[in-house]
């Protein structure tokens, strides 16, 4: 495929295990014909993708016995996509987004990995005014608030894709912009609370960050 190095490893809930082929480290890159160049990712940014980061096994471990039932269920920047692959693997009504050129054959490779059916996917730039996503009971991300500019277009990107009665679950890091984006959300007529996650021994070092949660 490339000449990326490659590692595979398997994260567990309980009695279900989620299998995971990601970048080996932070180091790699391959974008021989500027593909990603052209979308504005950098060499430094190229790999954030393609690793676990703390956030996501947050998230994933947060949403493992939440009650999605019938709910139409969004991941935002999904990167590796592990709550997407869990939800799926639960048979949920799960579409994964991205704006990494890459992030859609590994999608489509772990899904294979876990012998479970395609899980929807679509390229999106928090930007564009046109996508075919739709809208959505429940959204959910990780780790997305890298710059202030990404407060105004998440929380519109959000509104855009929620239904009148909407749920959206993000865990941040701690970066410092998550009470401007609960602002913003609250103008669009959210709810919002922060908690910090009960019980995180699935991670190596401490999570200094927040779950935040927006209800309308």
């Amino acid at each position: 495929m490339t000449n990326l190095r490659l590692c595979y490893q398997t994260v567990e809930f309980g009695e279900t295990d989620i299998h995971l082929c990601t970048l080996r480290d932070k180091q790699e890159f391959h974008d021989p014909v500027g593909v990603a160049e052209k979308l504005g990712i950098s060499s430094a940014s190229w790999p954030i993708f393609g690793v676990i980061w703390p956030s996501s096994l947050v998230l994933a471990h947060y949403i493992v016995d939440y009650k999605t039932e019938s709910k139409r269920i969004l991941e935002i920047g999904c990167g590796m996509a592990l709550s997407s692959l869990l939800l799926n693997k639960q048979c949920a009504d799960i579409t994964a987004t991205d704006y990494h050129p890459e992030v859609k054959n590994f999608l489509q490779r772990n899904t294979l990995l876990n012998g479970d059916n395609d899980i929807s996917f679509e390229q999106v730039d928090w930007t564009s005014k046109i996508d075919k996503l739709g809208l959505f009971d429940l959204i959910i991300g990780s780790d997305l608030l890298y710059e202030d500019s990404h407060i105004d277009l998440l929380a519109n990107f959000i509104e855009k894709h929620s239904k009148p009665k909407c749920e959206v679950i993000l865990v941040d890091p701690g970066r410092g912009r998550k009470s401007k984006l609960s602002s913003k959300m609250i103008e669009f007529g959210f709810t919002s609370s922060h908690k910090k996650p009960i019980h995180t021994d699935y991670l190596e070092q401490e999570f200094k960050g927040h779950i935040l949660t927006f209800e309308r």
